[in-house]
């Protein structure tokens, strides 16, 4: 779980109490603040991966969408009062549980006699099958990367020490179907907070469907091999809080546009205002924002023109641009949209559908974005973009008078991996050391396959002997990683080259140096990380 119990109770007394003033104050504006309050708890819940409570306040959300869209005056016809009214009643109970299970698992995370693998994002695996020896290549797979997998058959009790937030394995392919079903359901019931993977699934899609809806939250289908349930885990694992979602709304009326920026923040959306379009274009290098939110009509320039004018910029080419107009001629929007628009929203809107065009858009652009600047083998930063951010990260470095350090490392030997086992699994090992390395580095930490089997790596405020210890470690523990290739397992090492700044001035000098201390490293024998002294 990746928010604090004190979060998630604060998000929850906020619904809470949003539906105490709607029930004291009864009006559409009141219904209307709690819909939004109701679709920020669940989009919280969705980017928290809680995943019980998701489905109950899905749930809620939904109940309360359809009260929309009936012809029903306010305050509510007493039975959808009191249908809500335990609806949130539920939820908020859920989510004291939830919160006292996680806080004392914080708890035991700190006590000495309960020591926990490092920086485990999930409070216990357990694989669950009927032969244990079928899962022992992937417990192995998980142990290096800090996970330890704890089998126990279907016979056995899942021990409630586990948490409130177990990641459960479920081995599908070991029962008949007929008795997986109720187990799932039971284990969800029981762990509705935790993750439920299902694994050995048949890919057709009664067996799917039946899974998911007995309470897998994903399934990865028979034959799928050790390596890539490890990378669905490590991904689940490696869930950070992702920067807010950032919306420039450009709109002349002060008051529709703080009104549209209140229920932004509510999915802790972050936006900025621009009442007079000829201020877009600075708003939109100083902001840099993922979506805009275009009025149609305002003066002295439309919509359109604003952003037709914003796409002769190519940085701005493919930020989504969104129109609110009460503009309902059908003719008149499709032509907004070939003229530069992603999206037409007739006003007035509906909060909570703003939301999700928002979200969605937002989400798409940002893949979009990933694409273009992070490797697909690993999912790090590209060799121009590592670049890139490489000379952003030491300007801010050089301002504040600090120091950093830049690694240049690689694995040993690669081209005779691919020669002996094959390019997939050398793919392999390259995808194991950028598991190793994002879950050993800082967040603020440069990670980039710089190409092939050459990674970069930027410290910033770490010095020479710091980082020297930092990537001596991490050689170390990748050496102990056996990467399985049929019916028996290899070893791969590696070596770093490290070079620091101010030593040297600029990001290319840093690399340079750093590669060829890198190169040092392989004159002295291999496996073994070198740093520049200069």
């Amino acid at each position: 779980m990746l928010c604090s119990p004190e979060e998630l109770l604060q998000k929850s007394q906020a619904l809470s109490n949003t539906w105490q003033r709607y029930q004291a104050t009864p009006s559409f504006e009141s219904f209307v603040e709690l819909a939004v309050s109701i679709n920020s708890f669940t989009e919280f819940l969705i980017d928290k991966g809680i995943t019980g409570l998701h489905h109950a306040s899905h749930q809620l959300e939904q109940v309360t969408l359809t009260l929309f869209n009936k012809d029903v005056g306010h305050p509510l016809p007493q039975d959808a009062q009191d249908d809500l009214n335990a609806r949130v009643a539920a939820l908020e109970r859920m989510a004291t549980t939830q919160a006292t299970a996680t806080a004392g698992l914080a708890e035991r995370r700190h006590d000495p006699q309960h020591p926990t693998p490092h920086d485990m994002r999930v409070s216990q695996t357990w694989l669950i099958g009927q032969d244990h020896t079928a899962w022992t290549g992937l417990q192995a797979q998980l142990g290096y990367f800090g996970m330890n997998a704890t089998f126990i058959s279907w016979d056995e009790t899942v021990p409630e020490t586990a948490g409130g937030a177990p990641l459960l394995l479920l081995d599908l392919s070991s029962l008949p179907e007929t008795e997986w079903c109720d187990r799932v359901q039971s284990l969800r019931q029981r762990f509705s907070m935790g993750q439920l993977i299902g694994l050995g699934v048949r890919s057709d899609f009664e067996q799917l469907q039946q899974a998911l809806r007995g309470g897998c939250d994903s399934c990865l289908l028979e034959g799928t091999p050790s390596h890539a349930i490890v990378e669905h885990i490590m991904e689940l694992n490696d869930r950070h809080d992702q920067e807010a979602y950032r919306v420039l709304i450009v709109e002349d009326s002060k008051t529709a546009s703080h009104l549209i920026r209140r229920t932004l923040e509510e999915n802790q959306i972050a936006s900025e205002i621009v009442n007079d379009p000829r201020q877009a274009l600075n708003a939109l290098r100083q902001f840099n924002p993922d979506l805009i939110l275009m009025d149609m009509y305002m003066p002295n320039c439309t919509g359109v023109e604003a952003a037709r004018i914003i796409r002769q910029h190519s940085e701005f080419l493919s930020t989504p641009i969104v129109y609110l107009s009460g503009e309902t001629n059908v003719a008149l929007q499709v032509d907004a949209m070939r003229l530069g628009g992603d999206h037409f929203l007739t006003k007035p809107f509906n909060p909570v559908f703003l939301n999700a065009i928002v979200r969605s858009k937002i989400e798409r652009y940002r893949a979009l974005r990933r694409t273009m600047y992070h490797d697909s083998l690993t999912g790090l930063l590209n060799h121009s973009s590592g670049k890139n951010t490489l000379d952003m990260v030491l300007s801010s470095v050089a301002h504040e008078g600090d120091v950093m350090a830049v690694v240049m490392m690689d694995i040993d030997h690669f081209k005779q991996v691919n020669d002996t086992y094959g390019h997939p699994v050398g793919d392999q090992v390259i995808r194991s050391l950028s598991w190793l390395l994002k879950q050993r580095l800082r967040k603020q930490d440069i990670l980039c396959r710089y190409g092939g089997e050459e990674f970069l790596i930027g410290l910033p405020h770490t010095d020479a002997e710091q980082a020297f210890t930092i990537m001596d470690r991490i050689r170390q523990d990748f050496s102990q990683i056996r990467h399985p290739f049929r019916d028996r397992h290899f070893l791969a090492t590696v070596s770093a080259g490290i070079s620091t700044y101010p030593l040297y001035q600029n990001g290319d000098s840093l690399i340079k140096a750093a590669d060829e201390a890198l190169y040092q490293a392989k004159r002295e024998g291999r496996n073994r990380v070198h740093a520049d002294r200069a």
